[in-house]
This record gives structure tokens, sequence and C-alpha cells, in this order.
């Protein structure tokens, strides 16, 4: 039996799928960074204030529920609530570089993080589809979905490939 070699366009195409969905999950890391980041601005300021503030820039409603639940929890944040949260967004975003620059150098570790971290977020992510249908939540269960599926189906590729060159060495 002989083994397939994939041709330079092939391995290519895998190497840009791989590397696309490294630049996704490095740009996840850098938005929660930034917004980690915002929150260690907020440490000693009335954050109520600003949070009253972004409502009203966006227009929305103070007295309605989201808005208002919003601007009660800025008005309980403590600065040490606030270095928690900063913390976390850290803690989150050096998962996503980790994991981006893994997929960047096509890592089988870093295909096994993506679809476990993947597949933790897909209820989630349902569950606001179903909650509040849209487009956002759409958009982000298929971009999960899909990413889950394309490295899941890397990782069963390269399982076949392994097994193959197993029995052909120990045919050999």
């Amino acid at each position: 039996m002989t083994t397939r070699t994939p041709s330079p366009n092939h391995a290519g195409r895998h190497l840009l799928g791989l590397r696309t969905v490294a630049a996704f999950e490095a740009a996840k890391g850098l938005i929660v960074l930034a917004a980690g980041s915002g929150l260690l601005l907020l440490v000693h300021r009335d954050v109520q204030v600003y949070a009253e503030r972004l409502v009203a820039h966006l227009n929305l409603d103070p007295a309605s529920r989201y808005p208002r639940i919003f601007i009660r929890a800025a008005a309980n944040a403590s600065p040490l609530y606030l270095r928690l949260l900063a913390l976390g967004a850290f803690v989150y975003s050096t998962l996503r570089f980790v994991e981006a620059v893994g997929l960047w150098r096509a890592r089988r570790w870093a295909e096994w993080l993506g679809v476990g971290t993947g597949v933790i977020y897909m209820p989630f992510e349902a569950l606001a589809l179903v909650r509040h249908p849209g487009l956002e939540p759409l958009v982000a269960l298929l971009a999960n979905v899909a990413i889950v599926l394309y490295l899941g189906l890397r990782l069963h590729a390269g399982s076949r490939a392994r097994d193959a060159a197993e029995r052909s060495a120990r045919g050999a």
C-alpha cells in the first residue's frame, strides 16, 4: 500500500486555514486584553459616571433592564473587583495568544486546545441565540462551529495518517 504525499498546494491550504484560525484567536485575545486594560484605568474612578455616560452615548434608556443592570453593576464595582476582572481578562487573553501561536506553528496540542475551548462555548452561544435571536449570536455560533469542525477534521485526518504510518512500519 502506498501513502500519498500531499501536494504543496494542499499543504498550503491547510496552513492558510490554521493561520486564519490563529489570527482570529489572536484578535479575540487582543480585544479582551484591551477591555481588561480599560478596566484597570477605571480602578480609582467613579465607574458609575462612566457607565451612565456610555449608556447615554449609545442612546439607551437607562431605565430599561440591561442598561439598568449595567449601571447598577458599575455602581457596585470596587477597585478589587475591577482588578480581578482585569486579571481574568489577562488570563483569558494569554490562553488565546498561546493557542494562536500554537496554531500558527501547526502544533497538534493547539488544535486540541481550539476544539476543547470551542466546544465549551457552543452551549452558551446556542442559548444566547435562542434567548435573543439575531445576527450577532448566530455569527458567533457559526464561526465557533466552523472552527471546531475544521480543527476536529484536521485532528481526525492526522490520527488516520499516523495509524497508516504505524501499520506500514509494522508491516515493513
